[in-house]
């Protein structure tokens, strides 16, 4: 699971390529900082954005863009719009997103604009984003960012990850659990299994928290005993 330093490199890394790259960036900010789906990512209006000139912003999330081939569509087209997964079909699901990723989205939006049908995201003809197109651009970030021992590892393998990254750093960071859950648009019963996992880089210091405390209650331990 990528830590919080690593999915900054990463980001930066997405947006320092040529073509696609910069467009991208805030793209999978949005699997991160608000735990988007890629296919919520890519149905994202920018009427759904709440993006202040300062503090929290808000994303009032209401589907997401699936392929399902011309077949299997109404109208013959690759694309379909479905609703929030596990929710109603006109549910919302409002998440907020932190200053820093509100100032990205801004920027975003002010340099790239908006698709006629008002998508933050689009591809160069204006369609949707293409998911063979935005991995090729995430693998070659994370070649650039990673270690060479890290490349061959699951470590940010997939831009979904960036998903699991993000609830995993609410949890570490003490959210709890059933907000956690809401925000992410999943049940809190299959929170945990899925998404609790060490981040990268912190269970040694866990292990030190663990150990401290236990030595602070043996101290106290001592101090309480009776003399003599």
């Amino acid at each position: 699971m990528p830590n919080p330093t690593q999915v900054g490199r990463l980001l930066t890394a997405v947006g320092e390529q040529q073509g696609r790259g910069p467009h991208l960036e805030a793209f999978f900010g949005c699997m991160y900082y608000a735990a988007m789906r890629p296919a919520e990512v890519i149905h994202l209006q920018i009427s759904q954005c709440h993006l202040p000139n300062g503090g929290w912003g808000m994303l009032n999330l209401s589907g997401g863009v699936v392929t399902a081939g011309k077949e299997w569509t109404d109208d013959g087209s690759v694309h379909e719009v479905h609703s929030l997964k596990r929710r109603a079909v006109k549910a919302t699901r409002p998440v907020p997103i932190p200053p820093p990723f509100v100032r990205t989205l801004r920027n975003h939006v002010d340099r790239f604009g908006v698709a006629p049908d008002g998508r933050v995201f689009r591809n160069a003809a204006g369609g949707y984003v293409d998911a063979a197109a935005y991995g090729k651009t995430w693998e070659r970030a994370r070649k650039k960012v990673l270690a060479p021992d890290e490349q061959p590892t699951l470590l940010a393998k997939r831009p979904y990850d960036l998903r699991h990254a993000g609830i995993s750093f609410w949890l570490h960071s003490g959210v709890d659990p059933a907000e956690c859950a809401r925000r992410a648009g999943q049940g809190i019963q299959v929170l945990f299994p899925y998404y609790a996992k060490f981040l990268d880089g912190l269970q040694e210091h866990s292990n030190r928290l663990i150990e401290e405390s236990m030595q602070e209650w043996s101290r106290r331990s001592e101090d309480s005993s009776p003399s003599g």
